[in-house]
């Protein structure tokens, strides 16, 4: 389902950081959460909670230490493999809930579909099988006994669910027919795994459906395709752009794939966010999933297939973490408040306590998730720093003097930025806060990105733009063999450029014309203004967003 699970090049992989590069090095050593506070840097000797790797001076290390002491994950001592705690569970909880409300809404029902695919099933369709090939793990024995015949793990399902679409496909009032599953998948190819954005296990959601006509297939693409645009732009507070993968990108066996291509600044690459395919009618003729029309006449199925992952909170965590830890968007925390009373000595604490759980009342009464943070055995710094490294949206203070005077103080995550409210005003200021915390995440993240984004018309244009860790949107003649020259020429220890995708927003074209979606493969941008390729210098069709990707 996700092409760039299966496609992604291992120098990309290598580039991002030394997660699992120094495994056998890292069980020599204690986990950051277990380095003694002396070896902390000067500032975290107080909680000894505090990162010791800056994000803008080693991106891999930072990321390596955030998915630990944020409490999102615990590594596992399978290589690829990963503990989801609950931190990090509570937010793919978040996205399934909207996600599978909203695809439900189309009219996709869930159901579940074994681990297991037999090799008869996987090889049914040979260039769906040559693009998971590599990464395909098989059971071959039982205890002690070899099994007669292998079987896979799936990497993906089409070939365990398309032999039941045959059974219950048999005439037009079958289709459309939806399907959807949560659950794992196994891809066994790389040597590199990093938490949430490579691994070799990972959660995901797959919907399979068919059709009667393309045209019907082509709409749910792009309907699925803006679902995926809303899990990152509304929920995770992350600009992604919209757009077609090339011939030699797309999903294997399939007629085209869409894609929401997201970036992270700091490093200088793209991440494919999810995609959503149209498999055209090729796994049709592979499983004979056919129907009788109203004129009885037989017809084979149109299909699509689309799937969102995990690697949605790993992206979250590149874009929106710093030196602090972890900032996570309000709308998926796990929790958006902490409240942490402050005492003093001589102050009598439950009076603290008791304001600090009517406060929590108040807020959760509303719809907030409120978690309050009476632990007497640490400081109230030791918190503070605790539930930064978390990423909590936002903390409560409450201390002797907010007693005094009916307020409490509220301090921002993301910012940082502090203010006191009265008591009688924290319901409405706390829900103000967390929107504008949501909304300003988003648009920090949109600006950055946007100046990342640079248009190359030249060669030379183009690898100033790569070496200066810019996406390039650049004109080209969508020819397979000039991408695999662009990768070839482009490779190097960062890895190769490759196309992201062509944006469903074409720039350039003259005012007043619009390009209707089902025209996009027919944009032809030398009809308008004699654009050259900028790789082959050839007429060049269509602008695609070029860069270098995990």
């Amino acid at each position: 389902m996700e092409a760039t699970e299966a496609k992604a090049p291992m120098e990309a992989t290598e580039a991002m950081a030394p997660v699992e590069a120094k495994k056998k090095e890292k069980k020599e050593k204690k986990k950051p959460s277990q380095v003694p506070v002396a070896a902390k840097k000067e500032g975290k000797k107080e909680t000894g909670l505090g990162l010791t790797v800056k994000k803008g001076e080693n991106f891999g290390e930072w990321y390596s230490e955030v998915v630990v002491m944020g409490d999102m994950i615990e590594y596992y001592d399978i290589s690829g493999c990963y503990i989801l705690l609950p931190w990090s569970y509570a937010i793919w909880e978040s996205i399934q809930r909207f996600l599978d409300g909203e695809i439900k809404n189309l009219g996709v029902e869930n159901a579940y579909f074994p681990l297991f695919v037999s090799e008869r099933a996987l090889v049914t369709e040979k260039k769906h099988v040559e693009g998971f090939a590599p990464e395909v793990a098989w059971v071959t024995k039982s205890g002690e006994s070899a099994l007669e015949v292998p079987i896979a793990i799936r990497p993906t399902s089409e070939t365990v669910m398309y032999p039941i679409f045959a059974k219950r496909i048999r005439g037009h009032r079958d289709l459309p027919f939806k399907i959807n599953q949560w659950c794992n998948v196994v891809r066994w190819e790389f040597k590199h795994p990093t938490p949430f954005i490579r691994s070799r296990e990972f959660l995901w959601q797959e919907g399979h459906t068919a059709y009667a006509t393309k045209e019907e297939a082509d709409e749910e693409v792009y309907a699925v395709l803006d679902l995926y645009r809303r899990v990152y732009e509304e929920l995770l507070a992350i600009p992604v752009i919209k757009g077609v993968k090339s011939e030699v990108e797309k999903f294997a066996g399939g007629l085209y794939t869409t894609t929401v291509e997201a970036f992270i600044p700091l490093t200088g690459r793209g991440i494919q966010g999810a995609t959503s395919h149209c498999l055209g009618q090729n796994f049709a003729e592979m499983f004979d999933i056919v129907f009788e029309d109203e004129k009885r006449e037989r017809k084979k199925v149109w299909q699509n297939s689309w799937g969102l992952t995990t690697r949605t909170i790993g992206v979250m965590i590149m874009v929106h973490g710093d030196d602090k830890g972890l900032v996570l968007p309000p709308r998926v925390a796990p929790v958006q408040v902490i409240i942490i009373p402050v005492p003093y000595k001589d102050v009598d604490t439950q009076k603290l306590f008791d304001a600090a759980a009517s406060t929590a009342r108040q807020l959760k009464a509303a719809g907030l998730r409120v978690k309050e943070d009476t632990r007497d055995n640490y400081s109230p710094g030791w918190k503070y720093s605790n539930w930064e490294l978390k990423g909590v949206p936002l903390r409560v203070e409450i201390g002797p003097r907010d007693l005094a005077n009916s307020q409490v103080r509220v301090v921002r995550r993301d910012t940082g930025a502090k203010e006191d409210v009265p008591m009688d005003k924290i319901v409405d200021r706390i829900s103000e806060l967390l929107e504008e915390i949501q909304l300003q995440l988003l648009e920090k993240a949109r600006k950055e990105r946007d100046d990342c984004i640079v248009k190359a018309y030249t060669w030379k244009e183009f690898m100033k733009a790569l070496d200066d860790k810019k996406m390039v949107l650049a004109p080209w003649c969508d020819e397979e063999k000039v991408e695999e020259d662009v990768k070839a020429r482009t490779k190097g220890e960062s890895g190769a450029a490759k196309t992201l995708c062509m944006p469903l927003d074409q720039p350039d074209l003259p005012e007043g014309i619009t390009i209707p979606r089902r025209w996009f493969s027919r944009l032809i941008l030398s009809f308008f203004s004699g654009t050259k390729c900028f790789a082959s210098e050839k007429p060049a069709k269509k602008w695609a967003l070029w860069g270098r990707s995990y």
